[in-house]
């Protein structure tokens, strides 16, 4: 197939991009805006492919984005470009509408205008709320509730392509998502950022008392989880992909620091600090897996101790690409970038 994937220099995008190019034929047009979480780094390793290409469009810009795509003439859309980050939503809501919602909406126009045979709308378990510790993991048919500004914009998008499949028949399939983390994730999130902050001797910040729970996926898992629903799933369908380990984040932060004494034999559980929750934190996210298991026969492969240790060595072996982040310098290549 020919496939667009939108938002693929960021963490979940680059990860099915380096899968699609490694384990599949398909061909691959990658569009991003490059906004501060987009990073070409993280494609070097496929960016000289014959079968890929990138395109710096911001999908808010509708006569940019149809003409690119209609140039392409791909198969199918897999839409991940997104607003992710929950702090970010709290201190200014603005871009995660606009880009998550309308974003969204002119994805769903050029379906339609160039009747493109399949959307892949990916979304995150956020958008259900939260569980309480006796509550079962969500399903697919679980109501949404989002609490964030993130969350809301994310239900959002997804109750719009379930609209326009409904009334405009758009040929869509969703799949909902618990956290990932893996290699080449952005240095704010938890697990990268305690990874570098602890390597660094600074302080390991945890919100509250740290007993907020998620489901963690590897996020090569997730690649090879959304190709399979691609190929294999059946539109007007939504799948939930999850990791099946519910971790609570201090006992995240623990076994970072547990990876990084057994390798510098240091105790790096000392730096955790405890500091004030974040307004509307949700408590627990769970995922129940049983239908894309049943239906397409896919599971993780990677435990969380397994897909851990694999993510603390290559930030330790990988200093030059997360150096490049923090300092900015993987910016600096975009000026000539089309």
């Amino acid at each position: 197939m020919k496939i667009v994937v939108t938002g693929g220099a960021g963490f979940i995008g680059s990860a099915l991009i380096r899968y699609l190019l490694s384990k599949t034929d398909h061909q691959v047009l990658n569009i991003d805006k490059l906004t501060y979480a987009g990073n070409l780094d993280s494609l070097a390793e496929v960016s000289a492919s014959e079968l890929y290409t990138f395109s710096k469009t911001d999908i808010c810009d509708y006569s940019n984005l149809i003409r690119v795509v209609r140039d392409f003439q791909p198969d199918a859309i897999m839409h991940l470009a997104a607003e992710s980050h929950v702090d970010r939503s709290i201190e200014d809501a603005s871009e995660f509408l606009k880009t998550n919602i309308m974003g969204t909406y002119n994805i769903l126009q050029v379906v339609r205008e160039l009747e493109i045979k399949k959307l892949h709308h990916i979304s995150t378990d956020e958008v259900f709320g939260d569980l309480s510790l006796n509550d079962p993991p969500f399903t697919e048919d679980h109501p949404y509730q989002p609490s964030s500004p993130y969350s809301a914009s994310k239900a959002s998008s997804d109750h719009l392509v379930r609209a326009w499949q409904r009334t405009y028949g758009v040929p869509a399939i969703i799949t909902n998502t618990s956290n990932n983390y893996g290699p080449f994730q952005f240095p704010e999130k938890l697990i990268p950022h305690m990874i570098l902050s602890a390597k660094a001797g600074k302080p390991l910040p945890i919100y509250g008392d740290g007993k907020q729970i998620r489901d963690w996926l590897y996020v090569e898992d997730h690649a090879e989880a959304l190709v399979m629903v691609l190929e294999s799933g059946q539109v007007g369908e939504t799948y939930n992909i999850g990791g099946e380990q519910e971790v609570a984040n201090i006992d995240v932060v623990h076994a970072i620091c547990d990876v990084l004494d057994r390798i510098d034999q240091r105790n790096y559980k000392s730096l955790i600090e405890f500091v004030k929750d974040r307004p509307g934190h949700d408590r627990r996210y769970a995922i129940d897996n049983s239908k894309i298991k049943s239906k397409l026969g896919w599971s993780p492969s990677h435990s969380f101790e397994q897909g851990l240790e694999k993510t603390v060595r290559w930030y330790l072996e990988n200093e030059v690409w997360w150096k490049r982040v923090i300092n900015g310098e993987y910016k600096l290549e975009r000026k000539g970038v089309l």
